[in-house]
């Protein structure tokens, strides 16, 4: 076998694999003889068709099959014996075919790029925890009870926390678009749920009152043909609701799953999931911070064909999100949509292996109980989610993996300058829009 590997552009390799010619041959002639052995032709017995016959009938068909083999096995020694690891599949190109004479085959390929990690000598970090407060717990304990509400008809005037049913049509420059008309609309005032003035516009109204509502959207509205334009919203009033909140006892405490049956307990289990939510938003915001950081230090060029694969699962989790009913084909979706996410995974992945690598980070059976059981901890009955994490290959691989990178990351902090902060709930529950890895 005879192997030459060059360099076309970036990161792909053209090789060119020699294989001599009694290989092929001497393969093909036993293929045909197996075939000869088990196949069956009208006149012949089983197991005596002539080798002859064989070859006139399927003699094309064996020689593919078996170049097939031998391109295959060719291009995985060459591999090995040129210490090449490919990122992607190759596309392969039979250059020289002919019964009798050597066979030649071109595999163009791309290769892992070279990471060269920046030092994290200059890195300067915020880590954040999250102050807690007895506010911060009855307001939650409000939020709770708001979602058990039952809204109950009123003939007053709307304000702040009412739900009314509405009719409105938007219009810019006396226009209606697409888009800004409903019927029937619950709308909870003061919820944000719609755009700033819009509820507040509402405020005052009684059922059967209707008002024009002047309003401008905002510069950073997701619509661009709207962002920035000013609009007024025709709106009628046809019901407005207050809300009755339950009592806090038993049964509503039950309802959330909560083990104490007094309200001091309640509030107890209350403030520990308040503190394990902010601690894990945190948490998460000070690791995009820290990819972000090695993704701008660290430049990479990225295999085309990884980027490809990733859209492909990008396109498949989207859809996925939309749920079984919609029904859209993931390869109908443009690339374009997710090619910017797919090359940061990429590259965020490389940068990632080569830290791990470098560092020799192992995932810690420790880690990975104490993972485990911290997921665990929120459900009713964590010993059973414990066991089914240890009982599932996959899903131990997967946590193995989220342990890994989080020593990764707590790798660099330690070797980074890393300023402490105190913060409100609000404040660490706050998402702060970075890219997730």
């Amino acid at each position: 076998m005879q192997v030459s590997v060059e360099t076309t552009t970036g990161l792909e390799r053209r090789m060119t694999v020699g294989v001599p010619a009694a290989e092929v041959d001497n393969a093909v002639t036993q293929k045909l003889k197996e075939t000869a052995r088990r196949v069956r032709i009208d006149g012949f017995r089983p197991g005596k068709v002539p080798v002859s016959v064989v070859k006139q009938r399927f003699g094309d068909s064996i020689r593919a099959e078996v170049l097939e083999d031998v391109v295959r096995n060719h291009y995985a020694q060459a591999l090995t014996s040129e210490k090449i690891t490919p990122a992607g599949s190759p596309q392969i190109e039979l250059s020289k075919d002919k019964a009798g004479e050597d066979v030649e085959f071109i595999a163009t390929f791309e290769v892992f790029p070279d990471v060269e990690l920046a030092g994290f000598d200059g890195f300067e970090f915020e880590k954040s925890k999250a102050e807690i407060t007895d506010a911060d717990v009855d307001k939650m304990l409000d939020n709770l009870r708001q979602q058990r509400a039952n809204y109950v008809q009123v003939e007053r005037a709307a304000k702040e926390g009412d739900r009314v049913k509405i009719d409105f049509v938007g219009k810019i420059d006396g226009e209606a678009f697409d888009g800004g008309s409903a019927e029937g609309q619950s709308v909870t005032l003061g919820s944000g749920q719609m755009i700033p003035g819009f509820e507040s516009g509402i405020e005052g109204l009684k059922a059967g009152d209707e008002k024009p509502v002047e309003l401008t959207f905002p510069e950073d509205y997701g619509n661009e043909d709207l962002a920035g334009k000013a609009a007024v919203f025709d709106i009628k009033v046809h019901e407005v609701a207050e809300a009755e909140l339950p009592e806090l006892n038993e049964e509503f405490f039950a309802a959330f799953g909560a083990e104490g049956k007094d309200l001091e307990t309640f509030k107890t289990e209350v403030r520990q999931n308040m503190e394990r939510e902010a601690r894990t938003a945190l948490e998460g915001k000070l690791k995009n911070t820290v990819i972000d950081k090695l993704v701008e230090v660290n430049e990479i060029d990225v295999p085309s064909a990884l980027v490809q694969d990733e859209i492909h699962r990008l396109k498949h989790q989207a859809v996925q999100q939309f749920g079984d009913q919609a029904q859209i084909d993931p390869h109908s979706l443009p690339d374009e949509l997710f090619t910017e996410q797919a090359q940061r995974r990429v590259k965020v992945g490389l940068i990632m292996n080569e830290l791990i690598n470098k560092a020799e980070i192992k995932a810690d059976d420790a880690a990975v109980k104490a993972y485990i059981e911290d997921q665990a901890s929120v459900y009713q009955d964590p010993q059973q989610v414990i066991d089914y994490y240890n009982s599932n290959p996959e899903m131990l691989n997967q946590v193995k993996a989220v342990v890994v990178e989080n020593a990764a990351i707590d790798h660099i902090l330690e070797n980074s300058k890393v300023a402490e902060s105190v913060v409100s709930y609000e404040e660490a529950i706050k998402s702060n829009g970075s890219q997730q890895g």
